[in-house]
């Protein structure tokens, strides 16, 4: 009766602590998640977990099959890329580009989850910020774009990894940090700095400030740190993910709140060729990223 996709649904459930988030982790909905653990419990005649205040607490019997759960998918995982390698050579070679070329924090885990999984594939960073990062794949410096989406894709093909907030980032002393959202007004007369890219390829311009005829003056600077110390020394204000400026706001230099009546939202993507994007240790990048930032970054929504 136990079945791996029990295994995982158990194994999503810890890691989240809630049914909802473990369900999106699994690509199922609540109630069709709820179905399945109490048909396990119906079948074994146990009770896996009880609820709580903080969530879900695992009962013995249910910490039994996670502690299984926890022991064999990592084996099920290496045994199907070892199939994987002996069906065909899998070597080769793996240049990712970021968009945000220093927003790469939450990349380094996943890198080395990749190198353990595929140590004959060698991986590595394309250094250097790029205006035009997808242009790099036509020109076979990079396999990989990590970010949005291009205006043109053609020739190439896009997998989405995960949704993102953007945060209004403010110093800790400004005459509106007590408010609980950013509105479009809010950035009137302000100056906004963002990285070096064009108007239409930054969200809160593109989304917010544009339609509603918000009047602001811009700043660029091409480092995060750089963009974080001029917003901490007053020179403006930014909108960044809320990811990649978490340590500085537990740090307080900064200070971080939601867009808009509704959060402003939006999705990170890898892009490539349509030959690498089939290979299947790329394939398994793009999962090892999945499973790594859900786990790792808060308030991300898995795509």
């Amino acid at each position: 009766m136990i079945e791996i996709r029990h295994l995982k649904s158990l194994k999503a459930i810890a890691e989240t602590g809630k049914l909802g988030l473990a369900a999106e982790r699994v690509f199922l909905t609540q109630s069709a998640l709820s179905h399945q653990i109490r048909a396990l419990e119906t079948h074994y005649e146990i009770t896996l977990f009880k609820r709580n205040a903080q969530g879900l607490r695992f009962t013995t019997a249910g910490q039994r099959l996670l502690d299984l759960a926890n022991e064999l998918l990592p084996l099920i995982e290496k045994s199907e890329r070892d199939l994987i390698r002996l069906k065909s050579d899998q070597s080769g070679e793996l240049r990712i580009v970021l968009e945000c070329h220093t927003c790469f924090d939450w990349l380094t885990p996943v890198m080395d989850a990749f190198r353990r999984a595929w140590p004959e594939v060698e991986i590595d960073l394309v250094a250097g910020f790029h205006s035009d990062p997808w242009w790099l794949l036509n020109e076979c410096k990079a396999d990989l774009v990590i970010g949005g989406l291009p205006e043109k894709v053609r020739d190439l093909q896009h997998q989405p990894l995960f949704k993102f907030e953007i945060m209004a980032v403010l110093p800790p002393d400004h005459s509106k940090r007590n408010k609980a959202r950013f509105l479009a007004e809010d950035f009137s007369n302000e100056t906004l700095i963002t990285y070096p890219v064009p108007e239409e390829r930054i969200d809160i311009i593109r989304n917010v400030l544009k339609p509603a005829n918000i009047v602001f003056e811009r700043r660029a600077a091409e480092l995060t740190v750089a963009i974080m110390q001029l917003v901490a020394s007053r020179r403006g204000v930014a909108a960044l993910p809320s990811w990649g400026i978490q340590s500085y706001v537990d740090h307080e230099y900064v200070i971080a709140k939601p867009i808009g009546t509704k959060g402003l939202w939006s999705e990170l993507y890898a892009t490539g060729t349509q030959d690498m994007m089939t290979k299947p240790y790329a394939q398994d990048l793009l999962r090892i990223i999945k499973e790594v930032c859900a786990n790792s970054l808060a308030g991300i929504k898995l795509l």
